[in-house]
């Protein structure tokens, strides 16, 4: 057994719940319910007695119809990419979305054990289906096998555990994936959800709900949900560690249930009454808002143009300009600089009127940029705090000469123009070697401290081959702390005292936070001092998290609020949890942001600005200290384009970038006309 996370012994009852909705009615024999990413809800029916006549509905404004024809029992029913599939006896179907047409997936036969009664159905990101066998109290793992190119692939059907060796698994039921690595199994007769980690097989306690249940699933933030046949209550755990709450206990369900991604509901349905229902995916105590802010983006700086530039417009080979960060100098001179991917500083201010970038600093070439690894180049721009009397700013940056290492150097105005960097006044700080082009990080900036914060990536590839993140003996993986008004010997900087691990053996001191993966980016509330940083993750989840001092943020044993890898676990005393997650289903490549603290629109005031790269989605998040939990994650508008980057001017206004070839990529929020 590995190390269980709290155990959710009681479930807490709402003063208050959201009504059910009737989707439709008149449903004969419905018996599972099912999703889509493009809005559609299917519902499976039973045959009548002495039939062949069940199937699968689509649900259309109010009405349900007819979509796959000519099953016995379809019961467990999940959407994966283009297809349904559906459990029917002891055979599992795949129903193509587009045509209708229905294939045997897997049949009894190719079980190693004949199918007693199937009941629970999940899929991975990769497409492999794991199905649970309550009576035979048995969970099995379908995978495909590919056979070349062009040729339908094999499937095999694997048993995976049993209650014979497994006794918490005994009558498993409903059945979801945690990570690619486990998955969260109910038991019908207990109540209790177990995670299974299949390299091993090791079983850990999650939660203890109610008997009879039977269905469980999560939404596209993580929370995972679950209801009863017959009378029993539909629940939700809020997060891991949090007691289950009821979402409501009026409506009996048939014991399936499903997330719509689209409306964000839970959706069940009742056999007794013929009804498909929807409840809001709101947890009772844990409700978030994520009503549309009345905003909408617009193009920034439209006069402006960006010296020294080339599109590729006369040659033909387009060029697109990457502004990688949008920052200030906070000295007063109210300037804004852009650093693009390709190791240029521009700077200019927001006037009206046609007008060309200052070219404050060029090094591109020092940088290494290339479309195929585009991870790599200019990824960190600051500015001292004391710049208007210093001169002094810090940039990180992919070593064009070497590659494979990133370096932190210190430059300065030019002693006879103070619109120009002197770019012979690099004075490297410091340098650090990875063996892969992705996972960089780059983010530079200033704490209220003073201290300069550094973000580095895990030194890329998948699955953080060499394990850094957990590595204190490496600054890979991890959030770095240094005084750079100070030099220690050796050194160009100074670690300040008190760092978190100055003391630990084998540790290196620069290390303030540990655990990371690829955080993009990090940002300070210039209000409050509270920082913030969105992480890229890999498989299935993206989140958000507050820094902490000393924190360890679980990477590679955890992805957000779900076990990693191999040797992955539930939460461990020590490990930070982040404050939001969501799923990839919504997006696969987080971009943090910052908490607005501008003027010209107040209903975003204490708001974290985020958006997702891959899906070009929007969103403005609330944060409750005293509550300790997300109170609103509210959508914008997006801008239809992946966002590269946010940034900050001297206002306080906040910016996102996105690459442009014809270096119109800076935009800003506006009210919507």
């Amino acid at each position: 057994m590995i190390r269980s996370f709290l155990p959710l012994l009681f479930m807490s009852v709402p003063a208050f719940a959201a009504a059910p909705t009737v989707l439709v009615s008149g449903l004969k024999n419905p018996a599972a319910v099912a999703a889509t990413a493009d809005g559609r809800i299917f519902v499976t029916t039973l045959s009548e007695s002495g039939k062949t006549n069940g199937g699968i509905v689509v649900v259309k404004d109010g009405k349900a119809e007819p979509f796959a024809t000519g099953m016995l029992a379809p019961a467990a029913m999940i959407a994966f990419q283009q297809s349904l599939y559906v459990i029917d006896g002891g055979t599992i179907y795949s129903v193509d979305l587009k045509s209708a047409a229905v294939r045997p997936w897997v049949e009894a036969k190719d079980f190693p054990n004949p199918p007693k009664h199937l009941s629970g159905l999940a899929a991975d990101e990769k497409g492999t289906l794991y199905v649970t066998d309550t009576f035979a109290q048995s969970v099995y793992r379908v995978a495909a096998i590919p056979k070349g190119k062009g040729k339908e692939p094999d499937r095999k059907v694997t048993l995976l555990a049993s209650a014979a060796t497994h006794p918490a698994l005994s009558l498993p039921a409903g059945i979801v994936v945690d990570s690619l690595n486990h998955l969260l199994i109910l038991n019908r007769s207990t109540g209790v959800v177990n995670r299974l980690r299949i390299p091993d097989l090791a079983v850990e306690f999650v939660a203890k709900v109610t008997p009879d249940d039977f269905g469980i699933c999560f939404d596209h933030f993580g929370r995972l949900y679950g209801c009863a046949t017959g009378s029993g209550p539909l629940w939700a755990i809020p997060r891991p560690g949090a007691k289950s709450v009821v979402l409501d206990t009026s409506y009996p369900s048939t014991g399936n249930l499903c997330h719509d991604p689209v409306g964000n509901r839970i959706l069940t349905v009742n056999a007794k009454d013929g009804t498909l229902t929807a409840l809001p995916a709101q947890p009772p105590g844990h409700e978030v808002d994520e009503t549309p802010l009345k905003l909408e983006t617009e193009v920034a700086f439209k006069e402006v143009t960006w010296t020294g530039w080339d599109s590729g417009a006369d040659t033909g080979k387009v060029n697109p300009l990457r502004p990688i960060v949008l920052t200030h100098a906070g000295d007063g001179s109210n300037r804004i600089f852009v650093a693009t991917q390709h190791g240029v500083i521009h700077s200019f201010k927001d006037e009206a009127g046609p007008r060309a970038t200052n070219v404050f600093l060029d090094i591109q070439s020092k940088v290494l940029y290339k479309d195929n690894e585009n991870e790599q180049g200019l990824l960190g721009l600051a500015f001292h705090p004391k710049f208007k009397s210093n001169g002094e700013i810090f940039v990180f940056y992919t070593d064009k000469s070497k590659r494979l290492q990133n370096v932190i150097s210190r430059f300065r105005v030019s002693k006879t123009d103070p619109n120009k960097v002197d770019p012979n006044s690099e004075e490297e700080l410091l340098r650090v070697s990875h063996k892969f082009w992705n996972h960089d990080g780059g983010t530079l900036c200033f704490g209220p401290d003073g201290m300069l914060y550094i973000v580095l990536g895990d030194g890329g590839s998948a699955n953080d081959p060499d394990q850094n993140g957990q590595n204190k003996g490496t600054l890979l993986g991890k959030i770095l702390r240094i005084d750079v008004d100070r030099k220690d010997a050796g050194l160009a900087y100074a670690i300040p005292k008190d760092n978190p691990f100055v003391s630990e053996k084998d540790a290196k001191p620069e290390i303030y936070c540990l655990g990371v993966r690829n955080p993009w980016r990090m940002a300070f509330d210039r209000k409050t001092g509270q920082g913030w940083f969105g992480e890229v993750g890999q498989n299935l989840w993206e989140e958000i998290n507050l820094i902490e001092k000393g924190g360890n943020y679980g990477w590679s044993v955890r992805e957000s609020l779900h076990p990693f890898g191999a040797k992955g676990t539930g939460p461990q005393p020590g490990l930070v949890e982040p404050v939001w997650e969501y799923h990839h289903s919504v997006g696969k490549s987080i971009t943090g942001g910052h908490v607005y603290r501008g003027t010209k629109l107040p209903e975003l005031d204490g708001m974290y600005l985020y958006a997702d790269y891959v899906s070009g989605k929007l969103w403005a998040l609330k944060y409750d200290f005293d509550k300790k939990r997300v109170v609103a994650n509210r959508p914008i508008k997006d801008v239809g384009s992946p966002i590269l980057s946010y940034g900050e001017d001297e206002s306080g206004e906040v910016y996102l970038m996105t690459f442009s070839a014809t270096g119109k990529g800076i935009s800003r929020f506006v009210r919507t006309k």
